[in-house]
């Protein structure tokens, strides 16, 4: 059961003052130029932990209310159940036999539809961009391979998939795109032959940094999906002692106090009873277990807000105009950064994923609890007919004591030797002992019961047995026809939703970091110009593989390609190869196409990735439209070859 958080008390200011003669901080300075008094306790410092915390609770408490929902989904997921006294003492006595359990089709389901998100998204590049003029295009190509370099080196891909399983699951996720810096040595041999070892700045870049949607702090008064136009967002993130201070070694202007952490009770409130139950598994819980003995966890508040420098109650500077401001408060007492955020895209850095949004509530309900009773019936289903096997199974016999000796009829061990009882003798053995007719009343639950439910799942889900890649294997016989028309229909829907990823998520996640890319990024890279945009690149600066790009290069005028979220699957392919013959053969009527990107259109529904690294290279083929006659005649003459055959004439022309 999760707990309220509460504003915590007031800081022991003695046990302040005497930490603080051993630490001293230089504070971030306010707009005219003044240092910031943000020492613990100050009335600043006290003003900007009151308004974080309260914030944290007001979203806290209208959140939490989703958490005992999401705690059901998480169980069909893990695919486990609490065992009741029963069936703990039944696997005591026997391991082997088996109890209640969750059959993971909720699972199966999650898998259909994200195997559908990933395919539609996580091919490189993931984000893509044009220039707005021709004096822009080649820029926007450089930015884009860029870009990428930042998705593959910080694993951008892993952070979307767990937004999209978010967003499944709880009903929205949450994805940070965040201006990292990697930092590590190198080592340099000098000319003396000395190593020198020096710490450097290895690679700098984007990453999306995940929220887990129990830690998530929204403004409430918004709608999921419009996270922008809130006054404030924010969550929790659990870290540890050394990793502040080496961020705070890292950045001093920014991180601050981190020193008066060490030796206190970093922990939130947040914790003190674990909202998700996702590690609680046979009573234990990651979150929960004491752990101080060996690290020293922290738990920071950190919250993005609109506020007005100049307001009494901030007094953070003169401006009278709306500023983002990012603050961070761990364990509920010592405020750790306080900066304006600066970014040119003046956006929160955050971005949602809602698919089954209705465009008002803040905390949707997902995929995974539409489907969540008719996942209970499952489960049921299944357990109370195990059940019942297991009861099945057991010898239930009627026994005349009378007539037989009963320590003979005990013996479990095959082969058994059952006596009669003197008195007996002689009388037969018809009427000793009888079995108990069981009669298996849940014997539809596997058969008819359970394929019902499954079936009512699919159609809530979209997750058919064809897009799990299942054939039917009972029922009349289907037509191709049918077939391809319902894998389509459930397909469509599937696009529904990537449509949405693209339009609420994709598309800010793309442009907050094509525009961090450009304000923040400090030193040269170098791309590979293979790929979508080889041959533009080639002929901008010749035949190099590899090339360097400046931070001015990629300072253009940019707009997002938007996905449309649709995966060619191959159900169209025959009809495209098809197109794609008649087009190669009226002349009338490919002569108003491009058949070379048709071709390539036809190759990547077809499985092709990587068709651009078959095109000939320097365009030199002159590709004509000639009657056979006229082709004949020319070729009689000398003028025409075959491709790659040497030419018989003077001035002779390629047919392709």
């Amino acid at each position: 059961m999760a707990v309220t958080l509460h504003v915590p008390s007031e800081l022991d200011h003695a046990a302040l003052d005497a930490r603080a003669k051993n630490i001293v901080y230089t504070y971030p300075n306010s707009e005219e130029g003044k240092e910031l008094d943000l020492r613990p306790g100050s009335d600043l410092h006290e003003k900007i932990k009151s308004a974080v915390i309260t914030r944290a609770q007001d979203s806290y408490n209208i959140m939490k209310r989703k958490h005992d929902n999401w705690n059901l989904v998480d169980q069909t997921l893990t695919a486990y159940i609490p065992l009741d006294e029963k069936e703990r003492a039944l696997k005591k006595r026997d391991p082997r036999k088996p109890v209640s359990i969750v059959v993971p089709y909720t699972y199966a389901t999650m898998e259909t539809l994200l195997t559908y998100l990933v395919t539609a998204f996580l091919d490189l590049p993931i984000f893509r961009y044009e220039g707005v003029t021709s004096d822009d295009t080649i820029g926007a190509i450089m930015l884009e391979k860029v870009v990428e370099l930042q998705t593959v080196k910080n694993k951008i891909g892993l952070a979307l998939h767990t937004l999209f399983r978010d967003g499944l699951a709880y009903g929205f996720g949450v994805g940070l795109p965040l201006w990292s810096e990697h930092w590590g040595y190198k080592t340099e041999r000098l000319p003396n032959g000395i190593k020198a070892r020096a710490r450097k700045r290895l690679f700098e870049g984007n990453r999306v940094e995940n929220v887990d949607p129990y830690l998530y702090l929204p403004d409430t008064t918004v709608p999921i999906h419009k996270v922008q136009e809130g006054e404030f967002t924010g969550y929790v993130d659990r870290t540890n002692y050394i990793s502040l201070l080496e961020m705070e070694a890292i950045n001093p202007n920014d991180f601050f106090n981190i020193k008066y952490l060490d030796g206190m009770d970093g922990g939130s409130t947040w914790f003190g009873s674990e909202a998700s139950m996702r590690d609680r598994k046979q009573d234990v819980n990651t979150r929960t277990l004491d752990i101080h003995s060996s690290t020293s966890p922290v738990d920071v508040v950190w919250m993005y807000m609109k506020l007005v420098p100049s307001n009494e109650c901030w007094k953070l500077g003169k401006s009278e105009v709306p500023e983002k401001w990012l603050f961070g408060v761990a364990g509920d007492q010592i405020v750790i950064y306080a900066k304006q955020l600066g970014l040119d895209h003046d956006m929160f850095p955050t971005a949602v994923f809602a698919p089954d949004y209705d465009g008002y509530s803040v905390a949707p309900v997902s995929r995974m609890e539409m489907i969540y009773g008719m996942q209970n019936v499952l489960d049921f289903l299944f357990s109370s007919h195990v059940a019942n096997v297991r009861k099945a199974i057991n010898d239930m016999l009627i026994v005349d004591p009378f007539l037989i000796n009963m320590e003979d009829l005990k013996d479990p061990e095959p082969g058994k030797l059952i006596r009669m009882r003197r008195a007996a003798w002689g009388r037969g053995v018809e009427h000793a002992v009888a079995q108990l007719n069981v009669n298996d009343i849940t014997r539809t639950h596997i058969s008819q019961d359970a394929p019902c439910v499954i079936d009512l799942m699919q159609r809530t889900s979209a997750a058919v047995d064809s897009l799990m890649g299942i054939m039917r294997t009972s029922g009349e016989r289907r037509s191709a026809t049918e077939a391809r028309d319902s894998r389509m229909s459930a397909l469509s829907r599937l696009a529904k939703t990537a449509r949405i990823c693209s339009l609420m998520t994709m598309y800010d996640l793309a442009y907050m970091i094509a525009s961090q890319t450009q304000q923040l990024m400090s030193q040269s890279v170098f791309i590979n110009t293979m790929g979508v945009h080889q041959q533009e690149l080639i002929e901008e600066y010749g035949q190099n593989r590899k090339m360097q790009v400046d931070p001015t290069k990629i300072d253009i005028n940019y707009d997002i390609v938007v996905h449309d979220g649709t995966v060619d699957v191959g159900e169209r392919a025959d009809s495209w190869a098809t197109l794609f013959q008649i087009l190669s053969s009226q002349p009338a009527v490919g002569v108003g196409f491009d058949m070379v990107r048709v071709f390539k259109h036809l190759a990547r529904m077809l499985g092709a990735k990587n068709v651009n690294e078959f095109v000939r290279k320097g365009g030199g083929v002159n590709i004509q439209t000639m009657q056979t006659e006229e082709v004949l005649q020319q070729a009689n003459r000398g003028n025409l070859v075959p491709v790659g055959g040497e030419l018989g004439g003077q001035g002779g022309t390629e047919v392709e």
